[in-house]
């Protein structure tokens, strides 16, 4: 009997198939012979969750290293396309490069805000601001009156 924690060669092998791109899920289930039933009731294995989304995370991590290593070159061909004599190609390439976005940071491993940043407030709108402001000058010129 195999361990609660563990995938069966099958499960592992289903796994695999899905992220070799060469099949769909439907045909990846029919290649090894698993219905519906018996695929909802391994998406309910924490197990079979477990090693599906690491497979995800990696694919995900891949994709960033392969984006990443060609954007060098992206960037190039964009600068050159700021000189291109059609203005309509230029003036897109410029928008492009503007609106170049840096990676985004990893995310934080624990989801609780820094101790520090408790305090502070967050999103805060121009009108909420300014209405906090506002409140807060009231509450100065109360207590001595002659402010």
């Amino acid at each position: 009997m195999r361990r609660k924690n563990t995938l069966t060669k099958r499960q592992f092998d289903v796994i695999e198939d899905l992220f070799a791109g060469e099949l769909d899920e439907h045909a990846v289930l029919e290649k090894h012979n698993v219905n519906a039933k018996l695929y909802g009731k391994w998406q309910s294995e924490d197990a079979f969750i477990e090693h599906l989304e690491k497979r995800i995370a990696a694919a995900h991590r891949q994709s960033a290293a392969l984006i990443a290593r060609y954007a060098p070159i992206a960037a190039a061909k964009l600068v050159q396309l700021t000189q291109s004599e059609k203005e309509e190609t230029a003036r897109k390439a410029c928008l492009d490069i503007i609106a170049m976005q840096p990676p985004a940071a990893a995310p934080p491993k624990l989801q609780s805000p820094a101790p520090d940043t408790l305090d502070q407030p967050q999103n805060l709108t121009p009108k909420v601001a300014a209405r906090i402001l506002a409140i807060l000058a009231e509450e100065k010129e109360e207590p001595g009156g002659d402010s």
